[in-house]
């Protein structure tokens, strides 16, 4: 367990003021803050602004890149732990993670960027927004400074895993992950949000995981909203979104991913069919040839 002095913390207002305050060294607040006809600079629109609107163009590439080598470091110890790497952007053909389109983070056994599926212990797909609103203010003595001004039920943005495009964008790179290639059967995927969901997903996700198509949809941002309220769940009835408190959470729920084997099967079998595999493979002696026996018989071809 961390020493107070050691602990790693979870995403909060300090990585957002970072992202912002880091930004500004590269780019100009045009590309970073709305303007508002008061000449404020809002990371987002207020709910109660009427003025005219427009869409910030490039900021979601900025927080992307931050948010991904973030998270990279954030479960760097838990890596090491398996004797493993975290790892940003890594590819590989086999499981459909091309050059343009690799994952955003992934536990490997190396600190290769181009891996072998053998190679891949776990695939971390970051959805990691700006959920705050802040202001940038200009001071008298040329500096500048962050405000937080409100969390995102104050706001006209959708963060995170809020948007349903979100979800939807996740569901489908998972999937063709899962479709690739039988070696990515035995990689474990997850989601690395910092909102809750709507409940609207809250069944779907549920499925998700159940069905072993992603392992969770996971919010590491305790606290996303500045006072009490129910749509900060803690979990989904199935643990399909999960959010955590702390660090070693995260660090327990990662490790039991990586150390536990698994295996995804889906298939659409006649019911004779399924009972003559299921037959076949209980004459194995433990339940782990069973299983192998299963999985392997269920994925031979057949008519």
């Amino acid at each position: 367990m961390n020493s107070p002095e050691t602990m790693t913390v979870l995403w909060n207002k300090d990585q957002e003021k970072d992202f912002f305050l880091k930004s500004l060294n590269t780019v100009s607040p045009q590309n970073l803050f709305y303007l508002t006809n008061e000449n404020k600079n809002y990371a987002y629109w207020p709910k109660n602004y009427d003025g005219e609107k427009y869409t910030l163009q490039g900021r979601n590439s900025l927080i992307g890149s931050y948010s991904e080598k973030w998270t990279t470091d954030l479960f760097e110890e838990i890596a090491e732990k398996v004797g493993g790497f975290s790892v940003q952007g890594v590819k590989c053909e086999e499981i459909g993670l091309p050059a343009n389109s690799p994952a955003d983070v992934a536990i490997c056994k190396t600190k290769d960027v181009v891996q072998s599926s053998q190679n891949i212990l776990m695939i971390l797909e970051v959805k990691i927004s700006i959920i705050w609103n802040w202001e940038l203010i200009y001071k008298e003595s040329g500096n500048i400074d962050l405000v937080c001004i409100g969390d995102y039920k104050t706001h006209r943005g959708t963060p995170s895993l809020l948007r349903s495009d979100t979800i939807l964008k996740a569901i489908g790179k998972s999937i063709n992950i899962r479709l690739s290639s039988v070696s990515a059967s035995q990689i474990p995927i997850v989601i690395i949000g910092n909102t809750p969901i709507k409940n609207s997903h809250y069944t779907k996700v549920d499925n998700l995981k159940r069905y072993g198509i992603i392992q969770g949809f996971w919010s590491v941002n305790s606290n996303p909203l500045n006072y009490e309220s129910a749509d900060n769940i803690k979990a989904s009835l199935g643990n399909g979104f999960y959010k955590f408190d702390n660090y070693d959470e995260l660090s327990e729920a990662s490790l039991k991913l990586l150390t536990e084997e698994r295996g995804f099967f889906s298939s659409m079998q006649t019911r004779r069919r399924l009972g003559k595999i299921i037959e076949t493979a209980n004459q194995e002696l433990t339940y782990e040839a069973k299983a192998q026996n299963f999985l392997r018989l269920l994925r031979e071809p057949h008519e």
